[in-house]
């Protein structure tokens, strides 16, 4: 949520009148504050964990999981243009089928947004201790993050337009420079044989589809955040059309740009076995083609974006369970708390760096943190995916045609009838076909995440549910409709 949005829904919450909010922002407006939400490094840090899971087919997994994307993302703008005033699959599912229902998807998306600064608290962690400050052991050194993270939060620092800025020109710098020193180091060792190959796509000697199936799930973490673009659609103009294709446009770009950094990262280090640190390989890739210099550069780069990514992820959590609280769905007396001077949920954000912290340290312990950190992250944002392209099909293919009469009317003529005729058919594919497509294919990158996150996933999903059970009357009643996006 973007920094004005929140200050909106605070002031909304005390004065306790809606909000207006004006309708400023252009397509152009939507996709840049999508780079930044996404981040053009978001592949980067998957690249050695990828490597390892798809067998050296990394390039693969990102394509098929953008197919994937782009269809949720065409459901999540249309879904916006339905809802304006929210941007978020909890009221999409919520509304569109069935309230809930709608509490259970928004339940899995909490697991994101608790999850998000876990996983940058983990992955900077691991590089901090891994490449810098090696002596101090990795619980200290997730303790230091994340003490700093929370600390930013607790004196409400917000991340500027200026700053986002500044850092998106930075890193497009650094990945600049790297695919100018990637081209000329594969040139001059192999020519345009070294450059153009199709064995980061399929190498018959490694290819397993199964495995390919399941890195998908975590490649998915490449795309993990583009839904924010509909948070802002009630400020854009013609949120009809914009949202949509910013949606659409980001997820595209983010996919080809990612795509193209970890084809040549394939291409200068092919040999995923050998990989110093797979959380950080893409750092040995850069020092192998651009020295200590591109190194330390990309390692700049990538802890500052994780930086700033678990800020913003860790101030949306406390929003979100304060929000919830002051709607009453969680303990009021908790979760509502607003410190008086500085005017944030302080008790939210003290727990959500608790929970980052030790999240951090209890899979840092049984291996490969940040592997299953981002799977058990994208057990929630899958549900939520899932649940926008039903609510597409259920909303556009059921509830409106229900609505509309078909009855052919007796004052049309012939070719009137056919015209509308075809044009039902033509709505077909768009309000049926792709969103179940886009549910099914969503469905499977889900079923395929590794068994941690299921367990561990399903533990939280019916934890949601035993309390829906419990304060909606065995489901007799309906949960509290709470906006995210307002909260």
């Amino acid at each position: 949520m973007p920094a004005a949005s929140q200050q909106n829904a605070a002031s909304t919450a005390a004065q306790g009148a809606p909000a207006h909010l004006r309708q400023v922002l252009t397509l152009w407006d939507l996709i840049f504050y999508g780079m930044v939400l996404i981040q053009p490094v978001a592949g980067i840090p998957l690249f050695g964990v990828a490597q390892k899971l798809s067998n050296g087919h990394t390039v693969t997994t990102i394509l098929i999981a953008m197919l994937a994307m782009v269809i949720t993302a065409v459901s999540y703008g249309r879904m916006a243009a339905v809802y304006p005033s929210a941007g978020s699959a909890y009221t999409y599912v919520g509304r569109a089928i069935n309230p809930h229902l709608g509490f259970l998807i928004g339940w899995a998306m909490l697991l994101d947004y608790i999850l998000q600064p876990l996983i940058n608290v983990v992955w900077i962690s691991v590089a901090l201790h891994s490449r810098y400050i090696t002596f101090i052991p990795f619980p200290i050194t997730a303790l230091a993050v994340t003490a700093f993270i929370t600390a930013l939060n607790l004196v409400g620092i917000r991340s500027s337009a200026r700053l986002n800025k500044l850092l998106l020109l930075a890193m497009c710098v650094v990945i600049a420079f790297f695919f100018v020193l990637g081209v000329h180091y594969l040139y001059h060792r192999g020519q345009w044989s070294a450059l153009f190959s199709i064995t980061p796509f399929y190498d018959p000697k490694t290819f397993d589809i199964r495995r390919i199936w399941g890195a998908t799930s975590f490649a998915a973490l490449t795309y993990i955040g583009f839904d924010g673009i509909t948070t802002l659609s009630e400020e854009v103009k013609n949120p009809r059309r914009n949202v949509l294709l910013a949606t659409v446009l980001v997820c595209v770009f983010t996919g080809l740009l990612s795509g193209a950094q970890i084809y040549l990262g394939q291409r200068i280090w092919p040999n995923w076995h050998t990989f110093p640190n797979l959380e950080t390989a893409f750092m040995d890739v850069c020092r192998r083609v651009g020295g200590p210099l591109l190194f330390e550069a990309m390692g700049v780069v990538l802890i500052l974006a994780a930086l700033g990514s678990a800020l913003t992820g860790g101030l949306g959590a406390a929003r979100l369970l304060f929000g919830m609280g002051r709607d009453g769905v969680l303990p009021r007396r908790f979760f509502a708390h607003l410190d008086p001077k500085t005017d944030t949920p302080t008790w939210n954000i003290l727990l959500i760096g608790a929970v980052a912290w030790l999240g951090a340290v209890a899979l840092n312990s049984i291996g490969s943190a940040y592997e299953h950190a981002g799977e058990l992250l994208n057990f929630g944002a899958f549900l939520a995916f899932m649940g926008v392209n039903l609510a597409v099909f259920w909303h556009f293919t059921l509830l409106r045609r229900n609505a509309e009469s078909h009855t052919p009317d007796p004052s049309q003529n012939q070719e009137s009838q056919d015209q509308r005729n075809q044009n039902h058919r033509k709505k077909i594919m768009r309000d049926a076909v792709l969103p179940l497509i886009g549910f099914l294919f969503c469905a499977s990158i889900w079923w395929n995440l590794n068994i941690l996150a299921r367990i561990v996933g399903s533990i939280w999903f019916l934890a949601g549910a035993a309390y829906l059970v419990a304060t909606t009357n065995f489901f007799r009643n309906p949960p509290r409709m709470i906006d995210f996006r307002e909260s």
